[in-house]
């Protein structure tokens, strides 16, 4: 009997494996990689390029990079895009996301000179992806806002609505006859926390709140993402018949324990995260999530938070065809526990107690913020769909950072992108209306407050070669081959470090 037990037991573990190796992604599911203009593209100050917000942060403060590094040079893609559509045919994806640079395109940042140099390059490269049908998907605003709009206040200029929509007109027009997916700003909490944090340090001195500002860049940057929506939707879909949404930051935040303290502190943090910029697109009610204001008003009674009038809730919900989700990590959060240090500056400030970290069990990559989550893909759609009334969704970026140094055999890595597969099939499974990924990312690039001391690539660049040459990694092979045979296989293993196209793409 014991045997018979045994043999059973063997039986059933060998045919689970099975079952979970033959979960297949559907054919019409969506892989790509993903990156952005400033971290890959180099050519700071060529072809009548204008000077954005981090050229100008990191030549007059590179003690605020890890290595006082820059992205002057990165990955050098302004000379090498052919290289880069070359690496895509390697993996064999499906789509390319990318990033306009607004300061090549439009140098003052103002839409009355266009650089046809600039235009020229991203023709170029969408003309080179078209060629091999790789589709592309673009991001008009990922972090590098032209210096003269940022010197006017940025973000937190109400005249910022119509400069974007006056930008986003000139992208539509130029590119939107191949480019079928748009998004408008990629991670509006790193723009308002982050970015302007960092860059905008003359405005937010004159500002003593953390939370008026975050405040008052999400409604700006909300009401021009909806007017750049409505100009698509109305000028330029019915005869370029594409999309356009939105990429949020979305990591997952638990509750720590079922106590109703943790629970709480868990749902604000959400809010406070995510929920600021989710909600007014996507809920029924629109406009910013009101326990969360609440709760910084209680904190400090003299808070006066920007805030939508019915007009400006009406005008921007529902406007986007899809939700994008950058997801890497997830944490636990507490309740009753006082948050003693922030990794960044934030508004979670203003709530004292509301403690995150991550599990001691989970593995922990080279950023001291991302940890191997279990099922925290699975568990942040689920949530967002049930809040959100069922979207469409695309994970616009998912990845894993190692150290600096030559990598190709990064077996962590390639943990991760197996659990985050089984995550995203775990998602499918549930019915979730998920309908692709686009990996962080393509190659390594300038990290931004990290330089190049953090990796993210399925390929190694080599930032000491004039030729930046790329190299793939363990993890771009395992990765081609999960987007090749549409499963994960765990016992797969590449005999050759050699990338090669499969021409039948």
């Amino acid at each position: 009997m014991k045997l018979l037990v045994a043999l059973s037991l063997v039986v059933a573990t060998c045919f689970g494996s099975t079952v979970r190796q033959q979960r297949r992604f559907p054919d019409d599911f969506i892989f790509g990689a993903a990156t952005s203009s400033y971290q890959i593209e180099g050519a700071w100050n060529e072809d009548g390029k204008g000077e954005n917000i981090y050229d100008y942060e990191t030549h007059n403060y590179p003690e605020g990079i890890a290595d006082g590094s820059n992205g002057d040079i990165a990955a050098d893609s302004y000379h090498n895009y052919k290289r880069d559509v070359e690496m895509l045919r390697e993996l064999g994806v499906d789509a390319y996301r990318f990033s306009i640079s607004w300061a090549r395109i439009l140098p003052t940042g103002f839409a009355d000179e266009v650089n046809p140099a600039g235009i020229a390059y991203y023709n170029n490269l969408i003309d080179e992806m078209l060629k091999y049908n790789i589709a592309p998907l673009v991001t008009i605003y990922h972090w590098d806002l032209p210096k003269t709009l940022q010197d006017l206040g940025g973000f937190l200029n109400p005249e910022f609505v119509d400069w974007f929509e006056d930008y986003a007109r000139v992208v539509f027009e130029n590119f939107g006859d191949r480019v079928k997916k748009f998004i408008t700003f990629n991670e509006p909490r790193e723009i308002c926390i982050v970015t302007l944090m960092d860059t905008g340090s003359d405005v937010k001195d004159k500002l003593n709140s953390k939370a008026v500002t975050t405040y008052l860049c999400a409604k700006h940057l909300l009401v021009a993402h909806a007017k750049a929506y409505k100009l698509y939707d109305q000028e330029f879909r019915a005869k370029q018949g594409g999309e356009c949404g939105i990429t949020i930051s979305v990591n997952w935040f638990g509750a720590a324990t079922e106590s109703p303290e943790d629970i709480v502190a868990a749902e604000l943090r959400r809010q406070g995260e995510w929920g600021l910029f989710a909600h007014p697109i996507f809920s029924a009610e629109g406009g910013f999530p009101k326990e969360f204001g609440e709760a910084l008003i209680e904190k400090n009674a003299s808070l006066v938070l920007a805030d939508f009038t019915h007009e400006e809730k009406a005008f921007i919900r529902g406007t986007a065809d899809f939700f994008g989700v950058n997801h890497y990590t997830a944490s636990l959060v507490y309740g009753n526990k006082k948050q003693t240090e922030s990794f960044l500056p934030s508004i979670m400030d203003e709530l004292e107690y509301n403690y995150m970290e991550p599990d001691d069990n989970w593995p922990a990559a080279a950023s001291s913020w991302l940890t191997l989550a279990p099922d925290s893909i699975f568990k942040t759609l689920s949530h967002l769909r049930t809040l959100y009334n069922d979207p469409v969704f695309y994970i616009t970026e998912n990845g894993w950072s190692t150290k600096n140094g030559l990598d190709l055999f990064d077996d962590d890595r390639v943990r991760y992108y197996r659990a985050s597969m089984e995550s995203l099939l775990n998602s499918l499974d549930a019915g979730i209306k998920l309908k692709g990924y686009m990996a962080w990312s393509l190659m390594d690039n300038f990290e931004w407050s990290a330089g190049y001391t953090e990796r993210f690539g399925l390929y190694h660049v080599d930032f000491s070669d004039p030729a930046r040459t790329r190299t793939p990694k363990k993890s771009a092979f395992v990765y081609k081959h999960i987007v090749k045979h549409r499963y994960v296989d765990y016992e797969y293993e590449p005999d050759t470090m050699t990338m090669t196209i499969d021409e039948g793409h």
